[in-house]
């Protein structure tokens, strides 16, 4: 699994960004996965733990997330 930070996320729009620690472009996350893993909303600079995958878009996103 890869690793990052939260670099921003909004709940109301329904993703956000994460940033890794490798230093590779940032990750896309979508409302789905956060709310998938249990979680509501995701705070800038929480640390994340999570799988890179192929999105619709053929952009990376992030799913199985975890904290911490």
């Amino acid at each position: 699994m890869a690793i990052g930070t939260v670099k921003w996320f909004s709940a109301t729009n329904g993703y956000g960004f994460i940033k890794p620690d490798d230093g590779g472009a940032d990750v896309f996350v979508h409302l789905r996965a956060v709310e998938k893993a249990g979680y509501t909303d995701l705070v800038e600079g929480t640390r994340i733990s999570y799988e890179a995958k192929p999105g619709r878009s053929g952009k990376i996103a992030a799913e199985n997330l975890r904290l911490g």
